[in-house]
This record gives structure tokens, C-alpha cells and sequence, in this order.
């Protein structure tokens, strides 16, 4: 299990017309299992780059990423992806889902990457259905849903492999308030079953909902902050 996550003096650096750009400079954090962390920040202040490195979808320049016991710049590629595949759940802005499956189908997406029972993962996606409320849905394709009902079945999928945290990249906004509310609810039971999630936000009202709130400027964190309970 990956459980706690740490960063020590992490830093990522990119190299864009010549020059080098840091878009993470120093960053020390400790995230326990079963954190709720909202990471706020202007646009360029870093949130994308640090949950694109939460989620070893990239590689820090220096410093450790440590998720559990492992180290990712210790990782190779296979590693790194099997790390993604059975610890990690992605929720997207956008949703991400594939036009010509049926909402079950897209649950079932990351499923793909394992060698399970045809039978064992139609149970364990039809269940996540039900959970976010779909459960009546399962043939419908993302043109046939709203977009709430869109980043429900993106939640759903990112619980298929039952992961040991969430990141969530603006999953509310492209949403309206009520939508928010209904969404945000389900994060929120999450965390009280000790899920950890970890989300990027620009909405304090999204924020709110999280334990702690991590501010980040020109890569660097400016403040953190514990939301009264």
C-alpha cells in the first residue's frame, strides 16, 4: 500500500526556449493516509506540475517523491506505470472518458491493465455505478449524460482499482453549484472511509471542504492552512 506520501525539496525545472523555467522550487510536504489536501494557487503558481509528480505522470528534477517506502526517481517506467495503475486514481476537469463506451465500459477502462475475471470486473464496476448513482446508466455512452453525470463515471473509474489515494485536477470546474455540491459530497465520503485526496482548486468554496490547503506562488508554497472541522 502506498499510504503516506512525502516531499522533500522537491523541484522540477523545464527547459522551454532555451531557458530554464522552475515551476517547483524546495517543496517539503507530508501527506498521511487519509488527508484531504486542496492545492490553490494563481495560474503558473506550480498545482498542475505537483499533481502531475503526485501522480507519477512526470519526474521531479530533484529532491524525493516518496510514496509508501518507494521513491519514484528509484522507479523505472514499468514500475512507475504499474505504481499508477494500482495505487493512483485520476479524476480529470474534463472528464477523460471515451466517447464509444458505454458508462460501464469506461469504469472498467483501467481494469484493462490488469489480469483480472471478465465477471469480477463487471461486478466491481457496476457497484461503483450504483455508488455515484448511475446505477440506471450503465449502457448510456458520455453523449447521453450531463456533465455531472460525466465526472461521476470519472470518479467511479478512478476507484475501480480500489486506490490507495484520489488526485483530482479541477474536477468541479466545468460544473454548476448544485453539480459542485453533489460531487464534493462523494469526495467527502471518501475521506471519511480514509481515502486520501488530494485536489487542485481555484474555488475557495471547493477548498472548504478539504483539511488543509496548500497555497502555492511561483513554485513555491507561500501557506498551509487547516480548515476548522
Amino acid at each position: 500500500m502506498t499510504r503516506r506520501v512525502q516531499l522533500i525539496k522537491l523541484c522540477k525545472d523545464y527547459v522551454l526556449k532555451g531557458e530554464t523555467v522552475s515551476a517547483l522550487r524546495d517543496i517539503t510536504l507530508d501527506v498521511p493516509q487519509g488527508d484531504y489536501l486542496a492545492i490553490m494557487g494563481p495560474s503558473g503558481s506550480g498545482k498542475s506540475t505537483m499533481l502531475n509528480l503526485l501522480g507519477c505522470l512526470d519526474r521531479p528534477t530533484s529532491g524525493q517523491l516518496i510514496l509508501g517506502q518507494q521513491n519514484v526517481a528509484d522507479l523505472d517506467d514499468d514500475q512507475l506505470s504499474d505504481l499508477r495503475a494500482n495505487h493512483i486514481g485520476f479524476v480529470f476537469q474534463s472528464f477523460n472518458l471515451i466517447a464509444q463506451l458505454t458508462l460501464l465500459e469506461n469504469i472498467e477502462v483501467p481494469l484493462l491493465y490488469q489480469a483480472r475475471g471478465k465477471r469480477l470486473d463487471h461486478l466491481r464496476s457496476r457497484e461503483l455505478a450504483e455508488r455515484v448513482g448511475l446505477g440506471d446508466r450503465t449502457n448510456h455512452r458520455p453523449s447521453e449524460l450531463s456533465g455531472g453525470q460525466q465526472q461521476r463515471v470519472a470518479i467511479a473509474r478512478s476507484l475501480v482499482n480500489d486506490p490507495d489515494f484520489v488526485l483530482a485536477d479541477e474536477p468541479t470546474g466545468n460544473l454548476d453549484s448544485q453539480t459542485t455540491e453533489e460531487i464534493l459530497a462523494i469526495f467527502d465520503q471518501l475521506n471519511k472511509e480514509g481515502r486520501t485526496i488530494v485536489l487542485v482548486t481555484h474555488e475557495d468554496e471547493v477548498a472548504a471542504h478539504a483539511k488543509r490547503i496548500v497555497r502555492l506562488r511561483d513554485g513555491l508554497i507561500q501557506t498551509i492552512s487547516h480548515n476548522s472541522a
